[in-house]
């Protein structure tokens, strides 16, 4: 069979289209804030949903047992965790939710009350600073240890530190967005350690397991013990590593049964099950998708290079540490004093979208965030606009 040669130089035009990248703001802004890749989704998924539409019933999907798309992909899943972590589940450890942020929400209402707190680690994508508040809890902030050259670490003794008789839940984002780390072996062990210690459960959003560069391996931190996975909700979903986030298909690893219950009964009647699209897609991407993968990798990783050395020789008084995982990169600007904030001054003087580092909690202030994940000629453009608005 004929390898397919995929294109990530040419892009297709995205106004006009309903998205929410290019469509926020002016016509002559160049977007590179949302998680969103501009490259077509794998042939595999494109043609599974015109498939889909051709037969042109869309009925609901078969997801409460016996054959169907979703038990389909549930064995490939369960094959999945086996082939790239030696991770082993069943099918029953499964539960299929419409999107990773719905699931440490649930997460959050199911396994608190309103005496209890949620421990992250800041700053982190947004959406994690409101899940205490959505769920009346306390949130309780750890930030991550910043070295000189822009690197992030944990700080244990801190990270212990902040976890009180409240703490209930600890939500690790993992490989982590912004500051893109991909977590070692020994630093999700003692993570564990701490939270099993003091009977705190783990909520892991592992989104962007797939999207790691050369030399990084990710590693579930449910996959490191029994005793830590029947500690551990683990979320994933084929969304950002496929580029089929709008189709809304990801799901949750618990292999407690009791936590699995619990969230399940607290998803009733309020969380829907993911719509027949999103599985078929879901399912085409694990099966088909390797080859399309395989050479976007490789792609990203020679954005994230370019942008790493035009920072470094363009763009004096901006630092960047290279991103493990994720096609996400956060710049320091804080040595330009750049005002009212970077964010404001690339909106205004450069015509660049970038996302507002105060957005991320704590230590993000006079930080952005940069998506790569985009033609090379487009990451081009953006990067001279803000060299010649800092002359």
């Amino acid at each position: 069979m004929m390898t397919r040669i995929y294109d990530f130089d040419h892009t297709p035009e995205r106004r006009g289209t309903g998205s929410l990248k290019w469509e926020r703001y002016d016509g002559d802004v160049l977007p590179l804030w949302v998680a969103d890749m501009d490259f077509l989704a794998p042939d595999a998924v494109i043609q599974t949903l015109q498939a889909q539409v051709a037969h042109g019933i869309f009925g609901y999907p078969s997801a409460f047992g016996g054959p169907g798309v979703q038990a389909d992909l549930s064995q490939v899943l369960v094959v999945r965790m086996e082939r790239l972590y030696g991770w082993h589940i069943s099918v029953d450890d499964l539960i299929f939710i419409p999107g990773v942020v719905t699931g440490f929400n649930l997460a959050c209402h199911a396994l608190t009350d309103p005496q209890s707190g949620v421990l992250i680690q800041t700053p982190v994508y947004p959406p994690f600073l409101s899940v205490a508040q959505n769920a009346h809890i306390a949130r309780q902030d750890n930030p991550l240890l910043r070295l000189p050259d822009g690197r992030y670490e944990i700080d244990f003794d801190a990270f212990e530190a902040a976890i009180t008789e409240q703490t209930r839940l600890f939500i690790l984002c993992n490989p982590h967005n912004p500051v893109g780390r991909v977590f070692r072996q020994d630093e999700l062990e003692r993570m564990a350690e701490i939270c099993l210690r003091h009977g705190v459960l783990i909520c892991s959003d592992e989104i962007h397991c797939d999207l790691l560069y050369r030399g990084q391996q990710h590693i579930p931190i449910a996959s490191l013990s029994p005793e830590i996975a029947q500690n551990t909700i683990t979320l994933m979903a084929p969304s950002k590593t496929f580029n089929i986030a709008g189709l809304q298909c990801s799901f949750a690893i618990v292999q407690n049964a009791e936590l699995r219950n619990k969230l399940i009964h607290a998803g009733e009647g309020l969380v829907g099950w993911v719509n027949a699209m999103g599985l078929a897609a879901g399912l085409a991407a694990y099966q088909d998708g390797q080859e399309w993968l395989d050479q976007l990798l490789p792609y990203l990783e020679a954005n994230r290079d370019f942008l790493y050395d035009y920072v470094r020789a363009e763009l004096p008084g901006i630092q960047m540490a290279k991103p493990e995982g994720t096609y996400l990169a956060w710049l320091d600007c804080r040595e330009l004093g750049l005002a009212p904030d970077p964010y404001e001054f690339f909106i205004k003087n450069a015509r660049v979208a970038l996302n507002k580092g105060a957005t991320f909690g704590h230590g993000g202030e006079d930080f952005v965030r940069l998506n790569f994940g985009c033609s090379r000629a487009t990451l081009t453009e953006a990067l001279q606009r803000m060299k010649h608005a800092l002359k």
